[in-house]
């Protein structure tokens, strides 16, 4: 099979560029003929250079004479979009159909209804455009606290519902969880064109033996900003004589840089091998999340070494962690429940290894590669 995946990476790269590459190189290990047409936002590096994407936004004619050249030189049997957004637009869409080759998308964030991406508004999850106008975010400056940057997204937005652009211009849909097939749905998205296929990470081939009986203390991976929870954590800990490392960077790296309290390590960005290894050391996993989120890669990841977690009930977080089974949940924002999770957690050592067992079944009944390999064959053969 020739698949063209199709990309447009931000400047600061993450979940959604590792998952690209994990599929492009699993499906070139099965011996697949895969090709990237690739966009990078590094273009956007001056103030013309922003002013043609803010107009591009919606519809790009050069994108999509930029589609059509390498759809006719890579000659595909399916294109499976990653992102399109800002520079490629939708309009890579009608060169796939001028082509007539089937499209898969990969919905990693909200942006096709809210833009802002997140369904989240000053620190709080917001719906308001998801069965409403996008344009009602243009008040709120929802991307980058800009009213010119959104109405740029709202019109966006708004030009391909009206259109039924994601209607009618891909074939099949991928979300990440039930919880965001829903939403999308509950968007106006058709129900029958979305398929829930979850993230997969390499078997790091645990021993038989499963969760360590000396892991000890939490673990906290990811950015280090409001919508990940990071000031929920630490006045949790406020609360709790547990050890807590924090994996990760971001705009509140300043402001936690200066806690006193000894039972809290600031590790910064680690590499993907440091990160397994803070894992295998740890009882288990934190993610307070105050958004909805996607698919963490950190949760599969975490899974993937026999890591309960203790998650917001929120989101898809919910959907994926079983609360009593695989960790534990606790009310998003609400430090106060998180420092008794934290607490059951360290008083029931045995059940938390016994999550970590059933956290490790989990990943090996669903999220190893197989499985996903088996997955995306599925969707492109029912697509072609």
């Amino acid at each position: 099979m020739k698949i063209l995946f199709c990309h447009n990476a931000y400047q600061n790269l993450g979940g959604e560029d590792s998952v690209l590459e994990s599929e492009i190189d699993l499906l070139s290990q099965k011996g697949h003929n895969v090709s990237l047409a690739l966009e990078k936002n590094d273009s956007i590096n001056s103030f013309i250079s922003k002013i043609k994407a803010f107009r591009d936004v919606a519809y790009s004619k050069k994108s999509k004479q930029w589609m059509s050249e390498q759809i006719s030189a890579f000659k595909p049997d399916v294109v499976h979009v990653h992102n399109f957004f800002p520079l490629l637009s939708p309009s890579i869409y009608d060169a796939c159909i001028d082509a007539k080759v089937p499209v898969v998308q990969t919905l990693h964030n909200y942006r096709t209804m809210c833009p802002g991406g997140v369904l989240m508004r000053g620190g709080v999850v917001c719906e308001i455009c998801l069965t409403g106008s996008a344009y009602q975010s243009v008040k709120h400056g929802c991307y980058r606290n800009s009213m010119v940057g959104t109405f740029a997204v709202a019109r966006m937005v708004e030009k391909h519902r009206s259109l039924g652009t994601w209607s009618h211009k891909v074939n099949c849909y991928i979300a990440l969880t039930e919880f965001a097939r829903n939403k999308f749905i509950d968007a106006g998205f058709p129900a029958h064109k979305i398929v829930v296929k979850p993230n997969f990470t390499i078997d790091p081939a645990l021993p038989k033996s499963g969760h360590k009986q000396n892991r000890a203390g939490a673990l906290f991976v990811g950015r280090l900003s409001k919508e990940k929870g990071v000031s929920t954590l630490v006045s949790a800990w406020e609360k709790l004589n547990v050890p807590l490392h924090i994996a990760g960077s971001g705009p509140l790296e300043s402001t936690l840089s200066h806690l006193t309290r000894n039972n809290i390590e600031l590790l910064g960005m680690l590499d993907p091998r440091l990160v397994q290894e803070q894992m295998q050391q740890a009882a288990f996993l934190v993610m307070p999340s105050e958004w909805y989120e996607g698919f963490p890669m950190v949760l599969v990841e975490a899974f993937s070494q026999g890591l309960p977690v203790v998650a917001s009930r929120l989101g898809g977080m919910a959907e994926i962690i079983e609360d009593g089974l695989t960790g534990l949940h606790f009310e998003a924002g609400n430090p106060v429940d998180l420092a008794e999770k934290v607490r059951w957690m360290i008083a029931h050592p045995g059940k938390c290894r016994q999550m970590g067992v059933n956290a490790r079944n989990e990943y090996l009944e669903k999220y190893t590669a197989e499985k996903n390999y088996q997955s995306l064959l599925n969707i492109y053969q029912s697509v072609i």
